[in-house]
């Protein structure tokens, strides 16, 4: 497998020029990156680059006149933003369904004719896709992937079990997935994105750089809507209890603090056991919490019983994946405005 890293730190920059030479997009990356890390360091904002690897040589692969990048992106979210970026000029496949849970996803042996007929693959990283190694290895290995999400600065997952000090050690120190609940971070997938297509398909550079452009305006714009909308929640109103850590980066971008969750890590897929689950209690009551807020794509049942055990309501939402075109979020920034609103509904 050819890991296409993409990345670099402003000391990088001269590297990074030389190695772009071959056309002008990647110099271009460049300037959108700074575009990117001046937005993150706004307060409150969870948006900073890190330190990054030098970039690994990659050469274009030589398309036809007419014949777009093949592109494969894991999730729906993913891939709405690589839409916004490649356009018309890439053939996009959607590896998981729409309403799939990532965390429980599991790859067939036709998801591996897919990656190995693609000409690269956006993942979102960060442990969230956790079959990849073993599909990639099923594809031969040899298709460049690309991780959106390298550059952000990562946050570990907080609120877990928030009021018992006897589990205070337990799934903490890793970092959480959920990157994309803070439209800044999106920034920097656009950034990595542009990258990416305008290194594999250089003929098509402008075109790439023109759609991030556009892009980034539309993310900006909603970042500052969320800003505006949750100003009509109290500062004693924004605990946020959820199925599982997935508001890590919104709470911190927007002040709020994510109370607890049901499960531990930022995983569907554990049980919580009945100490965890009276410790959570405890906690939604002793911060005042008004609502739990649960996945589309998880079974409801524990967040209904602890609702009516602590006389709260249940407020579904999406988190994983984005709805189908007919529904409220059809795309990321359906996805992000629907599950605000939702939130500034049950918490204001």
């Amino acid at each position: 497998m050819n890991s296409l890293a993409l990345k670099g730190n402003p000391g990088d920059g001269e590297r990074m020029a030389i190695m772009s030479g071959r056309h002008q997009a990647f110099g271009l990356w460049g300037l959108l990156l700074l575009i990117v890390m001046a937005h993150g360091c706004a307060p409150g904002g969870s948006t900073e680059v890190g330190p990054r690897a030098p970039v690994p040589p990659v050469s274009a692969v030589g398309l036809a006149p007419d014949e777009p990048l093949r592109v494969v992106a894991t999730t729906s979210i993913v891939a709405d933003v690589v839409r916004n970026v490649g356009g018309d000029a890439i053939a996009l496949t959607q590896l998981m369904p729409l309403g799939a849970d990532p965390h429980a996803f599991e790859s067939t042996p036709q998801d591996a004719g897919v990656i190995s007929d693609a000409h690269v693959v956006f993942i979102n990283g960060v442990g969230l896709e956790v079959f990849m190694d073993r599909l990639l290895a099923s594809a031969g290995g040899n298709t460049p992937v690309v991780t959106v999400s390298d550059g952000i600065r990562l946050l570990a997952f907080a609120g877990e079990h928030a009021d018992d000090e006897a589990l205070a050690d337990e799934d903490h120190g890793e970092d959480d997935p959920h990157v994309w609940f803070d439209p800044n971070n999106v920034k920097v997938w656009v950034a990595n994105i542009e990258s990416a297509l305008s290194e594999l398909d250089p003929d098509r550079a402008t075109t790439y750089r023109e759609n991030a452009q556009a892009y980034l305006a539309e993310l900006d714009a909603l970042d500052g809507w969320i800003r505006e909308a949750v100003t009509v929640i109290p500062e004693d109103r924004r605990g946020l209890v959820i199925d599982h850590s997935v508001f890590t980066y919104f709470a911190h971008a927007y002040g709020f603090e994510q109370v607890g969750t049901i499960t531990t890590g930022g995983s569907t897929l554990s049980q919580p056991s009945a100490r965890e689950m009276a410790a959570l209690q405890e906690a939604i009551v002793d911060h005042g919490v008004r609502a739990i807020f649960v996945s589309t794509t998880v079974n409801p049942r524990m967040a209904e019983q602890l609702a009516r055990d602590t006389g709260i309501q249940v407020v579904p939402i999406y988190t994983g994946s984005l709805s189908d075109a007919s529904g409220p979020a059809g795309t990321y920034l359906a996805f992000m405005r629907y599950d605000v609103g939702r939130i500034v509904e049950a918490l204001r």
